[in-house]
């Protein structure tokens, strides 16, 4: 066979394999990886918009004129074509109003794209949070507007959709804002891409760290719960206007649920609404929403309420003040508790070392047992 040959088979065979394809994945559009490109601008720097654990961010343009959001996903997703597809077509027909939109995607070679509607007003942490907020206001309605269609969107994922999706990574990156300001959550699903031993929560980003539970923080328990907690804190920042995470400030302010507790336990929650808000402030309806936000973060993953039951209480549908609200997860005591972890394992190994070389060296081949206070420490 000649190399000509060869060649003319193998894209005969790859124009099969791409037919087959179409066929299985229904209604999802495959793009080329020149379509993609070329609609970024060489995925050229100036385009970027953004950029997470599962990937990099592009601004693009079709030649039909649509403007689309292409993420180019790490390569930690190592899937094969078929069952990347099938998880596509999955998040591809999950839809709510509360929702990003999926066009399509695409696959060729080792390329994992998604391919996403464009979004005009970003996100929630560049235009509400970032340090250089948008022109948008921000009044008290569009902030209920936004937590409920939130609300809504993450109770859809976890008790409508078949099977029931787990976010993992609620935060105000991962919602977007269209040019009505009705708010979409992103990256759902695509956890399901990557093999359970990688994780997609980015500790190199600002903040990040305090949207996690406490059991996925220092266990990795990911659960319908810890998504619950995520919320918990998202709903403060939107509240309050500030980012859950503040180094400059003085230190019993730097993380915003510590503040709000605190607050709480004073009496004083009102304190951490958002100066700005003025015109069209419900104060009450406010402090409603924090105490919703401290019901979603208590320490016990089991005394969360379920996110159809949080949008009851966000509505009015459901009474928030006979609801019993016990110590959030802090993220100053998971941290802590990390901290003793290591300091009590680097004793408990030094002890054990010179303990070994003295007892086991004088016992010849005898096994020493050994353990670490990891264990211990997490029974408590």
């Amino acid at each position: 066979m000649t190399c000509f040959q060869f060649f003319v088979k193998l894209k005969r065979s790859q124009q099969q394999q791409d037919l087959q394809l179409n066929k299985s994945v229904g209604n999802v559009k495959l793009f080329s990886f020149k379509e993609l490109r070329a609609a970024t601008g060489d995925f050229c720097p100036v385009n970027k918009v953004g950029e997470g654990g599962f990937g990099s961010v592009y601004k693009g343009t079709l030649r039909n004129g649509t403007n689309v959001a292409v993420k180019v996903l790490s390569t930690e997703s190592k899937q094969g074509v078929k069952e990347f597809l099938t998880e596509i077509t999955s998040i591809y027909n999950t839809v709510h109003e509360n929702l990003v939109e999926l066009y399509g995607c695409c696959t060729e070679g080792q390329r994992r794209i998604l391919v996403y509607n464009y979004l005009e007003n970003n996100s929630l942490a560049q235009t509400l949070l970032g340090a250089n907020r948008s022109n948008i206001q921000f009044s008290w309605k569009t902030r209920y507007k936004i937590s409920v269609g939130v609300a809504r969107g993450l109770a859809f994922l976890h008790e409508e959709v078949e099977p029931h999706i787990v976010h993992r990574d609620i935060k105000a990156s991962n919602i977007l804002l269209d040019r009505d300001l009705t708010p979409k959550i992103s990256d759902f699903g695509l956890a399901k891409l990557w093999p359970p031993n990688a994780t997609h929560i980015s500790t190199r980003v600002a903040g990040t760290i305090g949207y996690l539970a406490p059991e996925y923080a220092i266990r990795g328990q990911v659960t319908q719960k810890s998504d619950i907690y995520s919320f918990g804190i998202l709903l403060l920042e939107i509240v309050s206007g500030r980012c859950n995470t503040n180094k400059r400030l003085p230190q019993d302010e730097q993380f915003l649920l510590e503040r709000a507790w605190a607050l709480y336990d004073q009496g004083e929650l009102e304190r951490i609404i958002d100066a700005s808000l003025t015109e069209d402030l419900d104060i009450k309806q406010a402090c409603k929403f924090l105490k919703v936000s401290l019901l979603c973060t208590q320490d016990s993953a089991k005394l969360r309420p379920s996110m159809s039951t949080v949008v009851k209480m966000l509505t009015g549908v459901r009474d928030v003040e006979s609801e019993k609200i016990t110590k959030p997860g802090l993220v100053s005591d998971f941290m802590e508790m990390k901290i003793h972890k290591k300091k009590a394992n680097e004793l408990f190994q030094s002890m054990s070392s010179s303990s070994n070389s003295s007892h086991c060296g004088s016992l010849g081949n005898t096994t020493c047992p050994s353990m670490t206070f990891t264990a211990i420490v997490d029974r408590e």
